[in-house]
Order: structure tokens, then sequence, then C-alpha cells
């Protein structure tokens, strides 16, 4: 069976193509994975998604796939084996054995946040414990927190925080960060963060919401706060594309966008295949991408759902440009 769209992710980014593509007639058919929803449906409560003053992550996502499929898109709960592109068509196969060809498609697997591996981390993820400080911060007002990590993602959090918390804890396993120069003297010049090194999270304490951790230290045994924010990197949903499309040393999808900005940032006028025509487009065409498989700065439910809107219009323009 042949579609026009196959968007594979059923997040914010690939729900929003989805909908842009539907109300364009061309009924794209969005394997959402099993379970679906990506990063929302871990998260309890949005108060930053435009046009929702608060919501569940999860009713979120139902309500932005009904809208889609109000509009003639097809959605499917399944996990897809393999991707490939063969000449003017691309084939999906799902785990099930079902294959789909399609002229474009669109790559919206997401990215996940690294975690601890504890069971009290996972049982308390939405309780207290979060991994992103940009969503999250405003509930912990004149509270005290704690950030795990050691990069410039886990120093910048810390500093976000010192806008909501009234004390910021900074925890790092190894004695020096690995963060830049002047992260670490931003950090080391906050009032409200306290930094400790040489520091390993045995458990985070607390029942039904987070009351303190238990660390492996010397001078701190336990603390008590009231947020854990584990900061310690994402690894983007990628695997299924390794050796189709090009990705970056992390495994981020590149895209005419995210390629320009790193070629920028080297002084590199290495020439790769990227179409300019197209921002999200990767580097095979007629394959474009979108959300935080691609974007490992923002991280946010809207700007992925933005960048799934820019992915439609260019995988519909395209289409349009293959005809005849």
């Amino acid at each position: 069976m042949e579609n026009n769209v196959i968007i594979i992710g059923g997040g914010a980014a690939g729900l929003s193509a989805a909908l842009y593509l539907a109300r364009a007639g061309l009924e794209p058919l969005v394997l959402a994975g099993s379970p679906p929803g990506g990063q929302l449906m871990l998260t309890t409560e949005v108060e930053n998604f435009p046009g929702q003053k608060s919501i569940l992550g999860g009713e979120l996502i139902e309500i932005m796939r009904a809208q889609a499929t109000s509009f003639g898109a097809k959605i499917i709960d399944e996990n897809v084996k393999s991707v490939k592109s063969i000449n003017s068509f691309k084939s999906v196969e799902l785990a099930s054995g079902t294959v789909y060809q399609s002229k474009a498609v669109i790559i919206a697997t997401g990215a996940k946040a690294l975690w601890l591996g504890l069971e009290s981390e996972t049982r308390l993820r939405g309780k207290g414990v979060s991994a992103c400080a940009t969503c999250d911060g405003f509930f912990f007002k004149n509270k005290i927190v704690a950030v795990l990590g050691g990069g410039d993602s886990a120093l910048e959090e810390a500093l976000t925080l010192t806008k909501f918390a009234s004390k910021v804890y900074l925890i790092h396993r190894r004695l020096e960060f690995k963060a830049s120069k002047i992260m670490q003297k931003r950090a080391q010049e906050n009032p409200k963060i306290e930094i400790i090194l040489d520091a390993q999270v045995q458990e985070i304490l607390g029942k039904f919401k987070v009351e303190g951790i238990k660390l492996l230290n010397d001078k701190y045994k336990e603390i008590k706060l009231d947020g854990v924010f584990v900061a310690i990197g994402h690894r983007p949903d990628t695997d299924l594309f390794k050796g189709l499309v090009e990705l970056d040393e992390k495994g981020y999808v590149l895209t005419t966008a995210t390629y320009a900005l790193q070629q920028l940032n080297s002084n590199s006028s290495k020439n790769q295949k990227f179409n300019i025509k197209w921002s999200t487009q990767t580097s095979v065409e007629g394959i474009f991408g979108a959300g935080d498989c691609v974007d490992h700065i923002y991280k946010q439910a809207s700007t992925a759902a933005g960048m799934g809107v820019q992915a439609s219009l260019d995988a519909e323009r395209w289409i349009e440009s293959q005809i005849g």
C-alpha cells in the first residue's frame, strides 16, 4: 500500500506534522510506536504549551491525535522495524511484518532522557523527579532542589532553577566538571547554588513525593529537598536510521538546518548531501526530520511541534516538486 507521507513517531512533532499534512489532503500515516506519545506521556502537568494553561501530558497527546485523525490522518500504534529508500519510494516495515510504502517519510522519533536507573527515581518521576528544568522549574518556587550531572546542560539546568528555587544543590559524581569554564564560573558565583563533587546518588528519598536524596560521599550523607533534576544527557531514538540518513556524533538526525549550523560552528565548508531548499530534509531526498531526534538544544514540546509543521510543509512541497 502506497502512502503520500509516512510519519515515524507519535509525539508533538509527529502529530503536528500529521495535522498539517492531513489538512492538505495528503492522508498521512503515523506510525506512533508502542507505547505511543513520546516524552509528553511521561510528563504530568504541562503549563508552557501554547493555548493550554494547564494540561496533563497524556491528555495533550490525545487531543493532538484526535485533531489529526479528524482531518484524515491514520495512526497505527506499532513499532517500526526498518526503513529503506529505494529509487523514488520509501519502504517502512513494522515489527509485525507489515510493509508500507510512501513518497516521503518524516522522522520524528524523539529522544529519551538518560536516567540513573534507580527504582526510587522511576517511582517518583513526575512526583519531584524531572529531567527538564525549563518544563518543571516553575513548580519548585521557593523550594530546595538538586541537579545531578557535570556537563554544560546540568549547569544550565542549575542556573535556570535558581530563578525559582530557594537553593540548588549541584551534584556531580566526579571530582571535576565536564562543563565549559564559563559555565563553571557562573555556577560557582551564584549564591543559590551549592556544589557537591565526588558524590554518587544511592537513593531518592520519599514515598509519594521527593523528600530528599541519599549520597555516597564523605561529607554529605542525606540531604532534605523537594525536587531532583537528572541532567546526565539525552539519547536520540535514531538507531533505526543508522546507515540510512546521516547522523551527528551523538546520534541526532542531521537536516539541512542543523547541518548548516554545525558547519558554521566548525567554520567548515565541506559539501554534503543537503538541499538548502528544504530546511528539514535529511541527507536522503524525500526523508525529513523533526523534533527531539533532530533538536539537541531546545527539547521542548512546543519547539518539536513547530519543527513538525516545518517538516510537513517541506514534505508537501517536495512531493509537489516531484510531479511531472
